[in-house]
């Protein structure tokens, strides 16, 4: 994941071994942010995930052993609007707010270039 900056502009180069890294690094990326804060997975109620692409949510889901709900707003957000670079997840958090989630600990979570995965935690109150 990266890009390749040319005459037009900025592309984005991705890998088809995207989904791997995402199952291979981000649970302990997740866990260990977590664990700062004295919170587990099972602690999160809800979640913000930018919204890739579909083997890049179906990993996300995977590697951290999330119930298939748990993404539906990314999923929507990916079917109305696609992947629109950073400010998809942006998009998702909109319609979470809108949702009203429950009182508590939320996540919202992307990832960039060379492979980073930026981790918000969020509480509703």
């Amino acid at each position: 994941m990266g890009w390749d900056v040319g005459s037009s502009g900025l592309a984005l180069v991705l890998s088809a071994d995207l989904p791997a890294v995402i199952e291979r690094y981000l649970p302990a990326d997740v866990t260990e942010f977590l664990g700062a804060h004295d919170l587990k997975l099972d602690d999160i109620g809800t979640w913000v995930c930018h919204p890739g692409g579909p083997k890049i949510i179906e990993a996300i889901v995977r590697s951290l052993e999330l119930p298939e709900e748990a993404l539906e707003l990314t999923w929507r957000s990916l079917a109305a609007i696609g992947n629109i670079s950073s400010s998809s997840v942006l998009h998702v958090l909109r319609d979470t707010i809108a949702k009203r989630p429950a009182a508590g600990p939320s996540v919202m979570m992307a990832m960039g270039p060379g492979f980073c995965s930026e981790l918000v935690l969020l509480r509703w109150h």
